[in-house]
């Protein structure tokens, strides 16, 4: 005699708590990626109408703070230095710079507090003038600045 069972239990796996738990993680890392500020410094940037720049691929920036310090990235990190040793660091980083594009237009990006005076941003500029009449260069500086609304 053949004995069957009426009822079979089905082994199934419900995905939508998964699904639910996928998209609150997505939603939870698109949030907090936006909290992080890749500027480290807060600054006013002056603003500009044209928010147009041609910038190259390889560039470094300096930053002035109202308190007229002057800092490069160093990696992740803010890397403070003196206004007389400036001249030194911006050639070896036009150099770095050079070495990993293989160009020789790489360009240094000026973020300068609105408080800033403009003698100040000049010395940025002369320090870049004067790698680019040592080394036979072409490097450029770029003000950053924030479009008007």
């Amino acid at each position: 005699m053949a004995i069957q069972s009426r009822h079979k239990n089905k082994i199934e796996f419900n995905l939508s708590s998964q699904a639910d738990l996928v998209f609150l993680l997505l939603i939870f890392f698109m949030i907090t990626s936006t909290l992080v500020s890749p500027n480290a410094i807060k600054l006013l940037l002056p603003n500009s109408s044209s928010g147009k720049t041609a910038a190259p691929k390889r560039n470094f920036e300096v930053y002035i703070d109202k308190n007229l310090e002057y800092s490069i990235l160093q990696g992740k990190d803010l890397m403070a230095i003196n206004k007389d040793s400036l001249n030194e660091i911006i050639a070896d980083r036009l150099a770095v710079a050079e070495l990993a594009a293989d160009s020789t237009d790489a360009a240094v990006v000026v973020r300068a507090d609105t408080s800033v005076s403009i003698q100040n941003i000049v010395y940025v500029i002369d320090a870049v003038n004067r790698v680019n009449e040592t080394q036979n260069k072409k490097h450029k500086v770029i003000l950053a600045t924030t479009p008007k609304k």
